[in-house]
Formats: C-alpha cells, sequence, structure tokens
C-alpha cells in the first residue's frame, strides 16, 4: 500500500484510541541495528528502542535466526507441555535475578506479567490491598489501569478496589516541596501514613518501577527504596519489582534497576526488552510465593517454543556483550551530553535517568518550572525532520525520553546527541 492509504485504512479500520507519535505519523517497514526506514524510504535512528523494547536492535540477526529455526520446526505448544527452551529460559532468569527469586511463570506482555503477580502477592498473603505509585504505569488491563497513575491512560474510574497511590520519589517535583537530602525522602516515609489512614493496614503488596518509564523517567534517590520497602515489608506485606522497562542492563552497571538500591524483591515482573520485540511477559517469585498458587493456572501462547527461542538468544547476547558494563559507560557518554545540553538551553529543567534511560523535562521557566508540553511536542516533530526518534512522556507530555537499543555503537550514539542538540536549537 501507499502512506496515504495506510493512514486512511489505520483511521477507518482501528479504534481511535490508538494512538500514533506525530502529525503526520511515521509509518516503518524495515529495521536494523539502531536504524528503521519508512514507507518513503526515509531513515531514521531510533532513540527509543521500540519504547525500550528493542533492547539489541532492531531484527537482530542472532535472534531472527532463533526465531526462524524454532519456527521450523515448532511453532507452538501451550503450557500443558513443558519445552527445552521454555525451561532454558525459567532457569537463566532465576541465575540473572537477585536474591531468592527462581519460580517463574511466562505470559505475552507487561500487563499480564503485573497481573499474575498481584494476583499472586494476594493468594500468598491472603490479604487484598495493593499499594501503587502516582505517575506509575503498568498497562492496559482492569486491573493494570486501576495501578496505572494518569487520567489520560485511565479510560474508567478504578476498576479494581483496594489499590491505592503513595507519592513517588520525583524530586524534581517533590509533592511536599522540599529538597533532597535534606528532606530525608520524605515520600518513602510518608507510606506508612498512606498504609495507616487509607488501608485496613494490611497491604498484600508494594509494586513500583526502580525508574518510572511512562512517568518520565522519574528515578528515585539512592535510598529511597530501602525505606519504602521497609515500611511495607513492616505491615506484612511483599515488595513486587516492576523491571518491565529497566531490566536487563538497561539502567547500567546492574543487570536490574533494583539492584543499585540494595533492595531484593519477593517477586519482580519483565516484559519488553526481554526477547527483543517478541511478545513476552515474565513474572519471577521466591519459591515459597509461587508455591501459594495450588490451583490450575495456564497460558496458551505464554512460554511458545518460538517466543522461547527469542528470550534465550537475546539473553545469551546480552550477556555476550556483558551490557551492565557497556551500557554504563555509554549511558556516561549520554549523560554527559544531556548535561551540556542542559547548560545550553534555559527550557531544560531536569536531567534525569540511569544508563541507557535517560530524560530531559522541559519547562517554560526554570524558576516556576511550568511544563512545557508545547516545547516537547515541537522538539518530537523537529527530531524527526533531522531523522531522530524521540520517546515522551510524564504527566503533562513535557519529558523527552531516551533509550536506543543497548547495542547501539559509539558513533550512533554521537550521532544521535548531535541530532538531538540540533532539535533542540531549532525550537522556539
Amino acid at each position: 500500500m501507499e502512506r496515504q492509504e495506510i493512514l486512511d485504512k489505520h483511521q477507518q479500520f482501528l479504534f481511535p484510541c490508538v494512538a500514533n507519535y506525530y502529525q503526520e505519523p511515521i509509518i516503518l517497514t524495515e529495521g536494523k541495528g539502531s536504524r528503521v526506514r519508512d514507507v518513503d524510504g526515509r531513515e531514521y535512528l531510533d532513540f527509543f528502542g521500540g519504547i525500550l523494547t528493542v533492547s539489541m536492535g532492531h531484527c537482530q540477526p542472532e535472534v531472527v535466526e532463533a526465531i526462524v529455526e524454532q519456527s521450523r520446526r515448532l511453532g507452538h505448544v501451550s503450557t500443558l507441555y513443558p519445552t527445552e527452551n521454555l525451561v532454558r529460559a525459567a532457569e537463566r532468569l532465576a541465575k540473572m535475578t537477585p536474591g531468592e527469586l527462581k519460580s517463574c511463570f511466562f505470559s505475552n506482555s507487561g500487563t499480564e506479567a503485573d497481573e499474575t503477580a498481584i494476583m499472586l502477592a494476594k493468594v500468598h498473603t491472603g490479604r487484598h490491598e495493593i499499594i501503587a505509585l502516582r505517575h506509575a504505569y503498568s498497562g492496559r488491563s482492569a486491573l493494570a489501569t486501576t495501578i496505572t497513575a494518569h487520567s489520560n491512560w485511565r479510560p474508567l474510574p478504578a476498576a479494581i478496589p483496594g489499590i491505592v497511590h503513595g507519592h513517588p520519589a520525583y524530586c524534581y517535583r517533590c509533592p511536599f516541596g522540599l529538597s533532597y537530602p535534606s528532606c530525608d525522602v520524605r515520600c518513602a516515609h510518608d507510606l506508612e501514613e498512606l498504609i495507616q489512614t487509607v488501608t485496613t493496614g494490611q497491604p498484600a503488596a508494594f509494586i513500583a518501577e526502580p525508574i518510572q518509564g511512562v512517568g518520565g523517567f522519574v528515578t528515585p534517590p539512592p535510598e529511597y527504596f530501602q525505606v519504602a520497602v521497609g515500611i511495607v515489608r513492616k505491615y506484612g506485606g511483599l515488595f513486587i519489582c516492576d523491571e518491565v522497562q529497566t531490566g536487563f542492563g538497561r539502567t547500567g552497571g546492574k543487570w536490574f534497576g533494583i539492584e543499585h538500591y540494595g533492595v531484593e524483591p519477593d517477586i519482580m515482573t519483565f516484559a519488553k526488552g526481554i526477547a527483543n520485540g517478541m511478545p513476552v511477559g515474565a513474572t519471577i517469585a521466591k519459591p515459597e510465593i509461587a508455591a501459594s498458587m495450588s490451583g490450575l493456572s495456564l497460558s496458551t501462547f505464554g512460554g511458545n517454543p518460538v517466543s522461547m527461542a527469542a528470550t534465550n538468544a537475546t539473553l545469551d547476547l546480552m550477556v555476550e556483550h556483558d551490557l551492565p558494563t557497556r551500557v554504563a559507560r555509554q549511558g556516561k557518554v549520554l549523560r554527559d551530553h544531556l548535561e551540556a545540553m542542559k547548560e545550553r538551553f534555559d527550557f531544560i529543567g531536569d536531567v534525569r535517568g540511569m544508563g541507557l534511560m535517560q530524560a530531559i523535562e522541559l519547562v517554560e521557566d526554570r524558576q516556576t518550572k511550568e511544563p512545557a508540553a508545547g516545547k516537547a511536542s515541537r522538539l518530537m516533530e523537529t527530531a524527526k525532520e533531522q531523522g531522530l526518534l524521540l520517546g515522551k512522556g510524564g504527566r503533562w507530555g513535557n519529558v523527552l525520553r531516551i533509550a536506543p537499543p543497548m547495542l547501539i555503537d559509539d558513533d550512533a550514539l554521537a550521532e544521535g546527541c548531535t541530532k538531538l542538540e540540533q532539535a533542540l536549537a531549532g525550537v522556539k
């Protein structure tokens, strides 16, 4: 089809809520490594990694070959049948993840992974209340949208009872009007009052992203999770760590985002980058917690042979390239560029993130911190014209999210930073 025909059919046959980036959406047709091409043959540098999902690179040869080879042999069995690919992936996750996490359940998405984790926490504790955070995002199901704390992503009022939202460690916009570190992480300590006032005092679990993704890469200070999780465990709750965006070296220096905070989760969830773009979700838990799910369950497509082949090939690449070390080095290069851009452009209010998961928050005025959503939209369009794809997020849509594939080479990383600076210079 020609470009306009595709756009017309998209408008005619898809739900209107299926949003696209850009005033004139880009119709992508192929990709290789850190670059993609559209239907008109124009090339773009993907600085957002398919929403942190293309972890290694577009059409990464090793992953493609694993998918093709497995597809020729066996395309599908449900979880009613064990396969070698399934148990290999589960064993590898058990060895990679921190602490005592060992037992896995595979599904198809981050939404399902979080649903599984919350169900497991409720079954294990015999409790039903869940603590989440404002600015969180957990997916598109009834439960996931109730956990999500962005009005634009919640089509219905809270559909699941018993979910309350605490304050995240959004230091740039502290809800208490304080400054770190003199604040003594008030946002984390506030969870105790939250439990004592708007719950029964018996939470089943606390679910949180180490760095809030859709929230605009909100990055807590080092002691936040030790305080927050300590309070939740004091009241008998479990800690569910949502590593859908932060997992597998993305934050640099560690395999998982929560490892920067010295806290071991009771349950952890994954999706996105785990299989370089294949639809895989995973939930891993301590064995005694997983054993609480004594009833029957299955996932028709979760853990299927093809998806697990992609998962194992992706994990092979991650280990082969020592992603935590690689991303730490490249993340510092990226962060140094962004900090220099902040010095040059006074509408950059904040730079934050870890590794190859960095963000710039745009404001109209640094003193008032008035969000500059319009500038963010214009910057997206200007960067597109420069051949650079970025992500956007935050409550006001004023945060630019940068998360290229983690096998991006140094030249492409430098090129992306140059294009971004050129785009910033073109924004008024």
